[in-house]
């Protein structure tokens, strides 16, 4: 039961690991804005399935779509004009981003506590074990875009693109690559995965805008455990965090289930800084 609470926790930041690692690897900053991106995803799939009755396949479709449009857009207003600048003013500048989406989302939804217009059915038991059909579905629907994203990034042209612009944008536009189309690309994939988080985010947990934070952390322990810059190791990344969770709650109180990304970060980069499958990144 735990391995399988475990799995379900981990399907639900794995996406959004994906896209923070993706973000650091084409712009080297960390994007703390990647909790506030969530649960403008999970917002959006709430408004696409309370408000005007769409399925949830439906909504997670919208949710991608318009995070996708959001992060490019922030990029864009925000971050684009800051390129050249240190990693440390980026990272306070995104940190800074995500009051201010989790207020939008406060003053256009208020405080209260909302969830998914879904049918209420029983858990299946197996052998003591109990299996929702949600946790099937998020489980199931997280591995297949992490997959997906890594097929693209590792066999498609523009996967390679990406790969090359992030390795060196120098080198790269003299080749003739499109730079700016490659970030806009990265950045749109980055978006879907966030929106794809926040669905998933809203079938486990009640939506509200102070949720933000709570994602943040273990998002950002997922990626740095598994190595900035490598796609396999934050969905890794994301599935030993959701394990250390859910031993957590066992020996401990639950409201000290927050604490386990702020240990994980702090070990692996005592530890292991480049974190388990990532290659040492250049300062800038």
């Amino acid at each position: 039961q735990t391995l399988l609470n475990a799995l379900a926790s981990a399907a639900i930041i794995a996406p959004a690991a994906v896209a923070f690692t993706l973000i650091f690897t084409l712009f080297r900053y960390a994007n703390f804005a990647a909790g506030a991106f969530v649960v403008f995803g999970a917002y959006a799939t709430w408004v696409a399935n309370v408000v005007f009755g769409l399925p949830l396949w439906a909504c997670a479709v919208v949710a991608m779509t318009v995070t996708a449009l959001l992060v490019t857009a922030s990029d864009r207003l925000v971050f684009r004009p800051l390129r050249g600048r240190s990693g440390a003013t980026l990272l306070l500048v995104s940190v800074a981003l995500s009051f201010v989406v989790e207020n939008v989302l406060r003053f256009a939804f208020g405080t209260s506590i909302r969830g998914y217009d879904l049918p209420l059915v029983g858990p299946m038991v197996f052998g003591g074990v109990r299996i929702t059909r949600e946790m099937v579905v998020v489980i199931a629907v997280a591995a297949a875009a992490v997959a997906l994203v890594g097929l693209v990034l590792a066999f498609t042209r523009a996967g390679q693109a990406l790969r090359a612009v992030s390795d060196n944008p120098s080198l790269a536009e003299v080749r003739g690559l499109p730079v700016g189309r490659v970030h806009l690309f990265g950045l749109a994939i980055a978006g879907a995965l966030f929106g794809l988080s926040g669905t998933l985010v809203g079938v486990d947990l009640a939506i509200e805008p102070s949720l933000s934070w709570v994602i943040t952390i273990p998002v950002i322990a997922a990626a740095i455990f598994g190595g900035l810059g490598s796609a396999a190791g934050a969905a890794i990344g994301a599935l030993v965090i959701g394990l250390a969770e859910e031993l957590t709650v066992i020996f401990v109180s639950p409201p000290y289930k927050a604490a386990v990304g702020f240990v994980v970060i702090a070990l692996m980069l005592l530890l292991r800084p480049q974190g388990l499958l990532g290659a040492a990144i250049e300062r800038k």
